[in-house]
């Protein structure tokens, strides 16, 4: 069980070491960690954010941990050489072109979300995003129109493959779930998205069992808020996939508490290759301090065991670890409460 683990800037380390532990404690036999550096730690190092070395130890191994890159000492770096180009850059060379990010409340933490907690409550639903498509990975630049004004651009575009894998994975997602998929597009304004809807139908076809319906992006961001409970799965682009999934985090109470995991189609001998790390960012305000909260990075080493190792149980074990501390009323400040990242660690080992 090879792991490449890239913690990479801020608070990355420390809540990537609180995983580490987790997964240590379970005695995995076969596994093996090694580490290499990405973003702004690597463009320090190496002059790159993600040097040759870091992607060749990434393609050698059955997976990736990886805790967040972003620094603003490197906000005026050439767009290629910033820390974020890290994550893209793997995504890119691993073709890992599907996101998974689960958003489900957690029982007794409905008062943190800005929603009513009845409604709160409700949310359980898994946001399927492309990842090697749309306006981030399309052609880009600025110009000069002939009246003087500057011009800033990015293309949009899927092609018709890049949809139909991705809509694969999201009716399979379903068929393990309530057997609902909504598919979010821009389809009365967007030839893109026209495309986008027109291939998701075309793919249900091999998926009876599955509801699929249709929602514009701009209603879906107004029905999280008014009645999350309504979705299961939702497959949608890059960008919409990257503004909704944020969203929901938030409608369930903290972003320091939701994994994902990117996936591509390439098998290892335990399961599939994939990409694992916390959706929150590198906080660099608390970057440091042993205030950041770890158990993102903790179910994303468990989305990690359940995905590319196929140990359903050990992964499940750590969620009921976490979901006991959170019910026991262990919070870091993102929650209101005052444990900090090794103390929330721990907390999760001692239910271990």
């Amino acid at each position: 069980m090879k792991i490449a683990v890239f913690a990479g800037d801020g608070i990355g380390p420390e809540v990537t070491a609180e995983a580490l532990r987790v997964l240590e404690a379970l005695r995995l036999p076969g596994m093996v960690l090694f580490e290499g550096d990405v973003g702004a730690a690597a463009w320090h190092r190496h002059g790159h954010p993600l040097p040759a070395e870091t992607l060749e130890m990434a393609g050698s191994a059955d997976a990736v941990l990886f805790g967040a890159v972003g620094d603003p000492l490197c906000d005026g770096l050439d767009r290629h050489l910033r820390p974020e180009q890290a994550v893209l850059g793997l995504r890119a060379e691993l073709d890992l072109f599907a996101n998974l990010r689960p958003a489900a409340a957690m029982p007794g933490l409905e008062d943190m979300s800005a929603l009513r907690p009845e409604v709160a409550r409700a949310i359980d639903l898994l946001i399927v995003r492309e990842l090697n498509g749309d306006v981030y990975f399309g052609d880009k630049g600025t110009r000069t129109l002939d009246d003087g004004r500057r011009q800033g651009w990015d293309m949009m575009s899927y092609a018709e493959d890049e949809v139909r894998r991705i809509a694969h994975v999201a009716f399979r997602a379903a068929q393990g779930r309530r057997g609902q998929l909504t598919s979010v597009d821009k389809a009365n304004v967007l030839e893109t998205s026209q495309l986008w809807r027109d291939v998701v139908i075309e793919v249900a076809g091999d998926y009876p069992d599955v509801a699929l319906n249709h929602m514009y992006v701009d209603n879906a961001a107004m029905q999280l808020v008014r009645d999350p409970g309504r979705f299961d799965v939702v497959v949608t682009g890059n960008l919409f996939g990257d503004i909704l999934s944020d969203q929901a985090s938030m409608c369930v109470g903290s972003i320091g508490l939701l994994a994902s995991a990117s996936l591509g189609e390439r098998q290892t001998a335990h399961g599939t290759f994939g990409l694992y790390e916390p959706i929150h960012g590198s906080a660099p305000d608390i970057a440091g301090q042993g205030r950041a909260n770890p158990m993102a990075a903790i179910l994303s080493a468990a989305m990690m065991l359940r995905h590319s190792f196929g140990r359903e149980g050990e992964a499940a074990r750590i969620e009921k670890a976490v979901a006991r501390a959170l019910a026991d009323g262990v919070r870091g400040g993102d929650l209101g409460g005052t444990a900090g990242t090794r103390g929330i660690g721990d907390a999760v080992l001692e239910r271990l």
